[in-house]
């Protein structure tokens, strides 16, 4: 249980202060030689999905060594993995791109490409917010709502909301959009990264008439995906009436 919260936390590349780590010291000074540190070691910086892809060099850096700090404070014997693991870090150069993955209650994940920069490119729109993770969580509660349906996101933002809601809660066709082209391209990029393979390339903004690039699922039974550049301040009636919805979310 407590190698899987600081897995979560970790592919998430949540806040450090945020991961139970009174939890972990208290397991080390009861029982300093149990294989629990390893075991934390093989579901983070270990992890298949951190391998191919990866949080920040930094971040993966900063969490070795606090790890590190935990092992030694308590009377274990030096493990050798974890100085292996953070050599092999600090090997790395730093990137101005990460990885977050998150793991879903279906036990499927979520991967994101990420820019390290909270306002990158002139926009917010290049991170995952909070309000992302809260609506898919809640959308994940209530797939009856999405279930068969066409599916337009205000705001889709690098894609999580949309990605989540396509993987677990079967829609017909989900529609992203948003306006900024930096984000077009990571939300287009992510939607490959978990799964969905792109269809024709076919002009991602909508104008007379709808238009979008639309991705063939990798199996018949996922929905159709469109990504659609829409400006929500001087869109019009048409275009809406175009894009048909049966269900309109944003967060």
């Amino acid at each position: 249980e407590l190698e899987l919260r600081f897995q979560r936390h970790f592919l998430a590349a949540r806040q450090l202060r945020s991961f139970p780590w009174p939890e972990l010291e208290q397991n080390l000074r009861t029982s300093p030689d149990s294989p629990l540190l390893v075991g934390i070691l093989h579901k983070t910086v270990l992890h298949p999905l951190c391998v191919k892809y990866p949080p920040s060099t930094q971040y993966r850096r900063c969490f070795l060594t606090e790890l590190i700090k935990k092992h030694e404070r308590s009377a274990a014997e030096p493990l050798d993995a974890l100085y292996d693991a953070l050599a092999a870090v600090l090997k790395e150069e730093d990137s101005t791109r990460c990885y977050k993955s998150y793991l879903l209650p279906t036990g499927e994940s979520v991967t994101l490409s990420e820019s390290m920069a909270m306002v990158s490119g002139g926009t917010t729109g290049l991170v995952t917010w909070d309000a992302a993770l809260h609506l898919a969580e809640w959308a994940m509660g209530n797939s009856a709502v999405f279930s068969s349906r066409t599916v337009l996101e205000l705001g889709s933002g690098i894609g999580f909301t949309g990605i989540a809601i396509c993987k677990t809660c079967r829609p017909r066709r989900y529609i992203f959009s948003d306006c900024h082209p930096h984000v077009l391209n990571q939300l287009r990029e992510n939607i490959h990264l978990n799964g969905f393979v792109l269809g024709p390339q076919t002009p991602p903004h909508i104008q007379t008439e709808s238009q979008g690039q639309e991705a063939a699922a990798v199996n018949g039974q996922n929905p159709q995906l469109i990504v659609a550049e829409l400006d929500w301040g001087s869109v019009t009636e048409k275009q809406l009436l175009d894009l048909q919805p049966d269900v309109v979310i944003a967060a």
